[in-house]
């Protein structure tokens, strides 16, 4: 193990204050996160946090619709089906992440490590982490699979800083990180978010943080994002309810790649998730990013995602509501969207599921954006671009796409699950 001097110098940043062991664990990628993608085949509730306490904003909403999922298993979801019919899934936590698919589909989290259990939801000192805290379990050097003792709310006073070979696991208990700054993925990998309520996150920084047992810092501001992926890589976000964050619910940038987000359930929200830093940002040209089975719900406004260089694949989910647009992206991305249902606003404005940034016509047309077996509702249309051969979006393709008819019952249990121990979830 070689001790060496690491300077963050991007904001936002680490400022050096002390030198730091590194282990050796895999680098970074800065490559395709599937080597060769033309092999690739097929393989719940809203809470508004008013300060002090848990709301439930919608109750009936969408009920009909999310009863489809409740305990259902064999629904042609990929991921669920690999382990939601197993009554044993509380003994068998770490087998959620032979589960994965997509573009993060190696995230390992922290598969082979020990059982964390956090039991101290409060007490949270961001330099000096108490054991039993979230923030001590998350810091350390080793895999650990994060589990929680009983239902809680986690009001967090700096950014959660995620340490390489962690999983963050909520199932069978009700878990909220709300009411402060939340996670943050910051040139790290293998890490796994399942099961947790993420929402009214706030802004953090202009505080030392710790990040490693080794190793704290001086943090600037943060943009309050509900999970914040800065240079990471090999991440999965899956089963989380996400909602009325400060910045993004789910941002990606500064070279991110091999990112899978599935299964979640996103509602009332401007700006839903930002993939790619800036059309300058040449490190996010190779970044692939999956968005599957997510059901993106009431009170959205746009960015489901918004892209920027690298290559996406958006497949199976279920959009229900958008004000202003639902995909969006500046500095020719690579969009491949597959067996969407877009249920359009009844606004006559906003029918068009896609938006092109910063760009003129002459410069877009050239874009690689197709629609592919999706169900346009309510007069919905994706204005489709560039090339039309399936070889354009090898590298934009991460998984086989079901039937838009089936998105329905797919996502119907998007979200954070209620597990019972004992039983299939």
């Amino acid at each position: 193990m070689a001790a060496k001097i690491i300077f963050f110098l991007l904001p936002p940043t680490f400022f050096l204050i002390s030198a730091i062991a590194t282990s050796s664990t895999p680098p970074l990628s800065s490559t395709a996160a599937v080597p060769n993608p033309e092999l690739i085949v097929e393989e719940h509730r809203k809470f508004h946090y008013n300060g002090n306490s848990l709301i439930d904003s919608n109750r009936s909403i969408n009920a009909s619709r999310r009863q489809l999922g409740y305990l259902s298993c064999s629904t042609g979801n990929p991921i669920d089906d690999c382990w939601r019919c197993d009554p044993n899934w509380e003994t068998n936590r770490q087998g959620l992440a032979d589960c994965a698919i997509g573009f993060g589909r190696n995230a390992l989290g922290g598969k082979g490590g020990a059982t964390y259990v956090v039991t101290d939801s409060g007490d949270d000192d961001p330099v000096t982490p108490k054991p039993g805290t979230p923030r001590y379990g998350v810091i350390q050097d080793k895999p650990l699979w994060i589990v929680f003792e009983r239902d809680m709310v986690i009001q967090l006073k700096e950014e959660l800083m995620m340490n390489s070979y962690k999983t963050l696991d909520g199932r069978g208990v009700s878990v909220h990180i709300a009411g402060g700054p939340c996670i943050t993925v910051q040139y790290v990998s293998h890490i796994i978010i399942h099961g947790l309520n993420i929402h009214d996150c706030k802004q953090g920084g202009n505080a030392y943080v710790r990040d490693s047992p080794g190793h704290y810092g001086w943090r600037t501001l943060s943009d309050g994002d509900g999970v914040s992926i800065f240079g990471g890589s090999h991440v999965w976000v899956d089963h989380c309810s996400l909602s009325n964050c400060r910045d993004g619910l789910v941002d990606a940038i500064r070279g991110s790649t091999a990112i899978t987000i599935s299964n979640n359930y996103m509602t009332h929200h401007d700006k839903v998730m930002l993939l790619g830093h800036s059309d300058e940002m040449v490190e996010d040209k190779n970044m692939q990013v999956t968005i599957g089975f997510n059901h993106f719900g009431e009170g959205l406004v746009q960015r489901m995602p918004r892209c920027r260089l690298g290559y996406f694949h958006v497949v199976n989910n279920d959009y229900t509501h958008w004000e202003m647009y639902a995909i969006g992206g500046s500095a020719a991305p690579t969009i491949n969207s597959q067996g969407n249902r877009f249920l359009a606003p009844d606004n006559r404005f906003s029918k068009e599921v896609t938006k092109r940034e910063d760009a003129p016509t002459s410069q877009w047309k050239n874009w690689n954006w197709r629609s592919e077996g999706d169900l346009m509702l309510n007069g919905a249309f994706f204005t489709t671009s560039g090339a039309g051969a399936s070889s354009s979006y090898a590298k934009a393709s991460s998984l086989g796409a079901r039937s838009s008819s089936l998105v329905g019952v797919i996502t119907s249990s998007a979200g954070a699950l209620i597990c019972k121990k004992g039983r299939s979830c």
